[in-house]
């Protein structure tokens, strides 16, 4: 194909993936160590398509710089990192990959849900440090999963998802969401719907996947620490923001809650140094959907949104299509 659109790739991306957009584009996918913005600003300059990250922030500044930008696609299933007004002002659609990442996440809450609260982290460094005198009968007590209460906040795909995976822990599950589900999703995981301060009291084990908006900021604060049970663990694979992690912080080392397991952080890639002192929590670098399968099938849908837009087909997932008319 002659004069193929230009596209950028602001990683680099499953072979699988590359395959079809280097059919249907001219394609430059990022090639240095680290991520400079003012790099990637000026290699926007004659770019039509951007395929971006959850990390690389999609606004006015970046839509100055690429004045032929006509499609962004993230690679991701939340969507917070593009200023998705400023686009449809200037008729860029935008894309994201909902869907295919829903039970690899859902699995990471779980890991990391089983890793605080059996203390499994802590146990892995004692065994590797060489200090470790042998079995005893008070080592590492850690809370149980059976049989407990799983608090779900926000009960969209991946919560369900972690709420089903609970039924064979014999758990009790409630969940709080913007409006209540219909019975029969509810009835997937024996569900029941409830206010926010019966969650936070009543909940063993809290797993948040709320996307993140205005609504959603420090939804966890420290007014919610001090509802929680003092037994209680906290689990956040959604956004970081959605927890004030200065509470967070304050709340753990107090020992007001338990324990805790971050993928995602306030800041990111910045995390509030005050959790790495922390015996009581687990924190990981955003792997929730940090599978090979799944990494790729991610890659594979953004790079068919994009084809789909460029060849005059409405996106499978475009976040404004509506808007614009498409």
């Amino acid at each position: 194909m002659l004069n193929k659109p230009k596209c950028f790739s602001s990683r680099p991306l499953p072979s699988a993936a590359r395959e079809i957009l280097d059919k249907r584009f001219d394609v430059e996918y990022w090639d240095m160590p680290g991520h400079p913005r003012g790099e990637f600003l000026r290699r926007m300059g004659d770019k039509e398509a951007l395929l971006c990250m959850v990390t690389d922030k999609v606004n006015d500044e970046l839509l100055a710089a690429a004045p032929k930008l006509r499609f962004v696609g993230t690679v991701s299933v939340g969507y917070d990192n593009i200023d998705l007004p400023a686009c449809t002002k200037r008729r860029i659609v935008a894309t994201n990959t909902p869907g295919v990442l829903d039970e690899t996440t859902a699995d990471l809450a779980w890991a990391l849900l089983m890793a605080v609260s059996r203390r499994i982290v802590e146990g892995d460094k004692w065994v590797r440090s060489g200090t470790w005198p042998g079995w005893d009968s008070d080592q590492l007590l850690g809370g149980d999963v059976w049989g407990k209460t799983l608090g779900v906040i926000g009960f969209g795909r991946i919560g369900r998802a972690v709420a089903r995976r609970s039924l064979g822990f014999k758990m009790r599950v409630i969940y709080n969401n913007r409006n209540r589900l219909a019975p029969e999703l509810e009835g997937e995981s024996n569900a029941q719907f409830v206010d926010m301060d019966t969650l936070l009291r009543e909940s063993d084990f809290i797993s948040i996947h709320v996307p993140m908006s205005a609504e959603t900021r420090h939804l966890i604060s420290k007014d919610s620490f001090e509802k929680m049970k003092p037994s209680a663990y906290l689990i956040n694979t959604a956004r970081g923001a959605v927890i004030d992690e200065a509470a967070l912080v304050e709340a753990l080392k107090s020992e007001r809650i338990a324990g805790a397991a971050i993928d995602v952080y306030e800041n990111e890639p910045k995390v509030n140094p005050g959790l790495f002192p922390l015996k009581n929590v687990v924190i990981t670098p955003h792997i929730g959907s940090a599978s090979i399968d799944t990494r790729t099938k991610m890659a594979l849908l953004a790079a068919e949104n994009a084809v789909a837009y460029f060849d005059g087909r409405r996106p499978p997932n475009a976040l404004n299509a509506d808007q614009l008319g498409l």
